[in-house]
């Protein structure tokens, strides 16, 4: 079985923020959760669970026996923890790390800003490595890791659970249908209170784009496949609450508007159906993508606002996930829609009943790929299709740290490839 490192201990880990549940849907957490579960499961063994700061330990252990340990039948919560409970240590990660074999998992939700030199120290030590979006901030630092993973024969991948849900799952398959791309809007957005719980790292180390538009940029890359490639980005940004009200200096609402252009499938190295297949060896077409995300929406039926419209040459495809059809009313909660298909937190019979949740799925999948690459029975890049390996997601990064340039230097960034063999695959902007 697999050992795992979870870096990071707030609100996706453990849903403990500031000394206290989390105000969002995710008051049990997800990593952590997942995790005890696959151990239940038999699919994992050791885990270890590592922070900065020690001294929010003893809150994190209580808050999970209150939301898990007392609520699920059967669920060990037991768990490592670096560093030391009296002990503040922002490099504490390297000592955890250390102290996890090779072939382990080690799961990143920390700042963005974070992420490459935690998941570099992973990848030399022979750890596989599974990075909360955006893996990285910048094509630079993608193009590293990408080839320390390649040199240490080791699994790098981005944590998107967008691709695990059923509805845009199902939308890919079907999207790929619907000849070359043409159209795409995208919007997601969480309430402004979110602004407080990300209040250390909002507009410092990372912005809104980054944080929520990397999911259906995610999305669009892994629906064309190597069919179409993005060529510029132009950004736009509201400002004003998050600076009013929370006192930080960053945009409220991130707008990326992003020229793509279709390939023939002589030009790129796939097979996509959503190609046109005229064999001419170059770009047949142009396509445009809007992509928006906020911070600063009002609380409502739902956490998180999500939706996207995507029109090809040969039809079109309207989704809405945050209303499923399903909705909830009583007196502590009022009304809500909800959605247990991310994750189920109400217990049935007593028990975890979450393991067909997008949001666990994608965990359970990373850590089954892993197991058949330390058994020899596959390799990392037999996942490039199947997970968000970090050689097949360059233009999404491309485009989130396009964007940020974009709104820094206001103007339009353009977005070049000089790679031969991979016509897909950005080499730099400008």
């Amino acid at each position: 079985m697999t050992s795992v490192l979870m870096i990071g201990t707030g609100e996706y880990t453990t849903g403990f923020v500031y000394g206290k549940p989390s105000n969002s849907d995710k008051g049990a957490g997800v990593v952590a959760l997942t995790m005890f579960d696959l151990r239940r499961r038999g699919k994992v063994n050791r885990l270890g669970l590592c922070g900065v700061n020690g001294n929010k330990f003893p809150g994190i252990r209580k808050h999970m026996k209150n939301v898990i340990a007392d609520v699920y039948l059967g669920l060990d919560i037991s768990v490592e923890t670096y560093p030391a409970d009296d002990v503040v240590d922002p490099k504490s990660y390297t000592t955890a790390i250390d102290n996890f074999p090779k072939g382990s998992v080690v799961i990143i939700f920390t700042p963005d800003d974070t992420h490459f030199e935690i998941a570099m120290h992973a990848i030399k030590r022979g750890l596989h490595v599974l990075i909360t979006k955006p893996v990285v901030k910048t094509l630079e630092q993608h193009r590293e890791l990408h080839l320390a993973a390649m040199e240490n024969n080791v699994l790098v991948a981005v944590e998107v659970h967008k691709r695990w849900d059923p509805i845009y799952s199902d939308a890919r398959d079907r999207i790929r249908q619907l000849g070359p791309f043409s159209y795409m809007y995208a919007y997601m957005s969480q309430p402004k209170h979110q602004l407080e719980t990300f209040k250390s790292w909002a507009g410092v180390s990372s912005d809104i784009s980054y944080y929520l538009n990397s999911h259906h940029i995610d999305f669009h890359e892994w629906v064309v496949g190597s069919s179409a490639r993005p060529t510029s980005v132009t950004a736009l940004a509201s400002k004003g609450i998050a600076q009013s009200v929370y006192d930080m200096n960053c945009e409220d609402t991130i707008t990326l508007t992003v020229q793509w252009e279709n390939l023939s499938k002589d030009s790129s190295s796939g097979t996509d159906s959503i190609g046109d297949g005229t064999g001419s060896g170059g770009v047949t077409g142009l396509g445009t993508a809007v992509y928006t995300a906020s911070w600063v929406a009002p609380k409502s039926d739902v956490h998180s606002q999500q939706r996207f419209f995507y029109m090809g040459q040969k039809g079109e495809v309207t989704v809405d996930q945050a209303h499923r059809g399903y909705s909830i009313a009583d007196d502590a909660g009022g009304y809500k829609s909800a959605n247990p298909l991310f994750m189920k937190y109400t217990p049935s019979d007593g028990k975890f009943a979450g393991q067909l949740g997008y949001g666990y799925r994608s965990f359970e999948s990373f850590v089954e790929a892993v197991g058949l690459i330390n058994a020899g029975a596959a390799t990392p890049m037999d996942f490039d299709e199947s997970l968000a390996s970090i050689a097949s997601t360059y233009r999404t990064t491309a485009i989130l740290e396009a964007g940020r340039r974009s709104l820094d230097g206001k103007r339009t960034v353009e977005i070049c490839y000089d790679d031969a063999i991979d016509p897909c695959r950005p080499s730099r902007l400008v």
